[in-house]
């Protein structure tokens, strides 16, 4: 077999201003939803959360990938593994947009009400842990471990570029081992902190899980767009092949059913014990046109990918991939918003125009950020010594 030779430009292009436009769009929907702020805070900062929370899993599951790499010294992964260290570097900016979470804590979190608190012995015996100023110091160590992390592993991976010191490899390994471990934890914590203790009366052990499952399922929904977007410019056409599209096919089925496995224990363990504090939770949202909401992203992100994705043949077929993935992603976002939305509109469901503005708002600054950071290095690690075996995907 001949060696494989790298045969695309691996600069992104610098007339290709898509950083600037996604920035502006970015802009635009933040300052749309401002003025939102002055017409409904309430529904701000819920409409912010779900997007703040949409856009962070995407950031935790490529960190999470990037390591798992690693430890694993995964060959196929290589000649795309640039695209999720560039979205986890980023961790360090990133975590500045969870202050307007600070600021809505009155609005978003029964537990921040003194009065609702003296008058309810579940939250009086949550307090260590349902408290203001614990709350907002464990996000800081949830976004400084992140950010050491996925700053760490972008940095050494560039520096192996420069200089092809392959000891790199061995650094990145044990930053990634015990990154893991602290890694595990925090996300779990953190999938508390945001989405679960929105109704302090329910709780479920599995929900770090349950997040983590959406948030894996939906990275390799958002890398195989990321690299048709890359393709349709015309870039790293012949280093990311179809062979690697295939991979992440297979991981994207994977996932899904390893998701829906999570997702349904969940809703089975709760259901079958009937215990009232913890099956309202679901009550809420499967009444008052929520139940809708769950049959769209129970077929979207797994009926539907699980039948169609089957054959091994669809799985390589760039269109029926590619069009799974945006159906994945939307199933993703309208989850979340399920998860979150209940605790405001709990008379039944409301779509309001902040949801989409936030979205666009903070989807703008999390990919502008992104392409920001991936056109400053090269698109693939050149001089890692696993990328030969990498590009012989076929």
């Amino acid at each position: 077999m001949s060696k494989p030779k790298l045969t695309d430009t691996l600069d992104f292009p610098s007339d290709l201003n898509i950083t600037k436009s996604l920035f502006g769009v970015g802009v635009v929907g933040l300052l749309a939803s401002g003025i939102g702020y002055y017409l409904d805070h309430g529904q701000f900062f819920f409409s912010y959360l779900v997007n703040f929370t949409f856009f962070s899993s995407f950031a935790l599951a490529s960190l999470f990938f990037v390591m798992v790499q690693h430890l694993t010294r995964s060959h196929w992964s290589v000649a795309i593994r640039r695209i999720p260290e560039a979205i986890s570097s980023n961790f360090w900016i990133w975590g500045l947009f969870i202050i307007p979470i600070f600021f809505g804590m009155h609005t978003l979190f029964h537990w921040t009400h003194a009065d609702a608190i003296a008058h309810d012995p579940v939250l009086e015996g949550k307090v260590p842990y349902l408290n203001t100023p614990f709350f907002i110091v464990r996000q800081f160590i949830y976004f400084g471990l992140w950010s050491y992390l996925g700053y760490s592993l972008y940095s050494n991976s560039v520096e192996m570029d420069e200089t092809g010191d392959w000891g790199l490899q061995t650094l990145m390994r044990k930053v990634s081992g015990p990154g893991l471990f602290f890694f595990a934890i925090t996300l779990g914590f953190a999938s508390f902190d945001w989405l679960m203790v929105l109704d302090p009366h329910w709780y479920s052990t599995i929900f770090g899980v349950y997040y983590f499952a959406m948030s894996f399922q939906g990275l390799f929904a958002a890398l195989i767009l990321i690299i048709f977007f890359l393709w349709s410019k015309n870039l790293l056409t012949s280093t990311i092949k179809k062979g690697h599209i295939y991979d992440l096919g297979v991981q994207l089925f994977g996932f899904t059913v390893f998701y829906a496995y999570i997702a349904f224990s969940q809703f089975l363990l709760i259901y079958y014990a009937n215990i009232p504090e913890e099956t309202l939770w679901f009550l809420e949202r499967l009444s008052g046109g929520y139940e809708y909401l769950a049959y769209f992203y129970l077929f979207g992100r797994f009926v539907i990918p699980f039948i169609v994705l089957l054959p091994k043949r669809a799985k390589s077929n760039s269109k029926v991939v590619g069009s799974i993935s945006v159906l994945i992603l939307v199933s993703h976002f309208v989850e979340l918003y399920w998860i979150v939305m209940p605790v405001l509109d709990h008379h039944g469901f409301h779509f309001n125009w902040m949801s989409i503005t936030s979205f666009f708002g903070l989807g703008g600054i999390f990919l502008g950020l992104f392409f920001r950071k991936f056109k400053q290095s090269k698109m693939v690690p050149v001089k890692d010594p696993q990328l030969e075996s990498s590009l012989n995907k076929h």
